[in-house]
């Protein structure tokens, strides 16, 4: 498992992982293996949990499949996991099935975005969310959400807190292990006065 966060504050956007794998109950540190869960797109960074192939297959489909993506905002995002569902299936032999009575097939990959548009999850029904502030996904959820919301109105500066967030999930979770990654982004001028006019009603 991993630990995923993404913060959005002070004109950025922020995405930040942690770098352990496991392999069963056998660790593997970065010095003994290369590891960035996050992955580049454009203007994009995608970090992904679940599966250590997820990382893999979906490097590779914004490599081979570059014309059917577009992160950049709720819509664009559902319909990219709609184009890569059939193509995950045919072509990288993803198995759709999970157990439980599911009303639609899974596409099995769980993913936080950050790019100038904001901060993104997609989810493996193809749920698609955009987050105000900051969240987290994976192993240690719960502790990375906890330490970002108790320390998001005292920093300034989204990497602070994204980095508390990985380090708390990391101090309490083994499946999670430090030393992380981390991406900034500078938010759409657009995007940043929608927060900063929401921030002036909200005192008024």
């Amino acid at each position: 498992m991993s630990i995923i966060v993404v913060v959005k504050k002070a004109g950025k956007v922020v995405i930040a992982a942690d770098s352990l794998v496991k392999f069963g109950e056998t660790k593997v540190a970065p010095q003994y293996r290369k590891t960035d869960k996050i992955i580049s797109f454009e203007n994009s960074y995608i970090g992904i949990t679940g599966a250590s192939a997820h990382l893999k297959v979906f490097q590779h489909l914004t490599e081979e499949h570059s014309d059917k993506i577009c992160f950049d905002n709720e819509k664009e995002i559902f319909n990219t996991y709609l184009k890569l569902h059939p193509i995950l299936k045919e072509s990288y032999f993803m198995n759709s099935n999970e157990d439980g009575d599911n009303s639609y097939e899974s596409s099995q990959i769980n993913a936080l975005i950050a790019n100038p548009s904001g901060i993104f999850g997609m989810y493996t029904w193809r749920e698609v969310y955009e987050y105000e502030r900051f969240w987290a996904l994976g192993s240690g959820f719960d502790c990375a959400i906890g330490a970002m919301y108790a320390t998001y109105e005292l920093f300034n500066e989204p990497e602070q807190i994204a980095e508390i967030g990985v380090r708390a999930a990391c101090e309490f979770d083994d499946a999670c292990g430090l030393p992380l990654t981390i991406h900034s982004v500078i938010l759409n001028q657009d995007q940043s006065d929608s927060v900063k006019a929401a921030k002036r009603k909200k005192k008024k």
